[in-house]
């Protein structure tokens, strides 16, 4: 089992289709209006693929890596994303905001198993 959940709020200043561009440059997920918000909800761990090619690319895998295990619970993984960053097709995690973020919700019944796939550790030798 797994499912990606992506929810961001549009403000009034912004732009609904720059939003909308932000999130797809991180995931590979439709997007819906409910209210104020634009919600994405995928089945496909493949929809994770752009995230984790940024997650090298950027070579961020390891903070990335030490970001999820953080906010990991026994099936799920909550992260935030730096939308304004997204927009520019970086990814940057914020810790706590109420302005631009992108929540992202991943479920599976082996979390651990999808923090490998997109975040592998770089370390030789990983000692802890």
């Amino acid at each position: 089992m797994f499912s990606l959940k992506v929810k961001t709020r549009v403000y009034p200043t912004e732009n609904e289709e720059k939003v909308k561009q932000a999130v797809k440059n991180i995931f590979d997920i439709e997007l819906k209006r409910e209210d104020d918000y634009l919600i994405g909800k995928s089945r496909k761990i493949e929809s994770l693929d752009i995230l984790k090619e940024k997650l090298k690319n950027q070579t961020i895998r390891d903070s990335a890596r030490s970001i999820f295990l953080k906010n990991l619970t026994e099936k799920k993984l909550k992260f935030r994303l730096n939308k304004q960053a997204a927009f520019v097709g970086l990814v940057n995690f914020l810790e706590s905001s109420k302005l631009g973020e992108i929540e992202v919700e991943i479920e599976s019944d082996d979390i651990t198993k999808i923090i490998d796939h997109i975040a592998p550790s770089t370390l030789q030798n990983e000692r802890f």
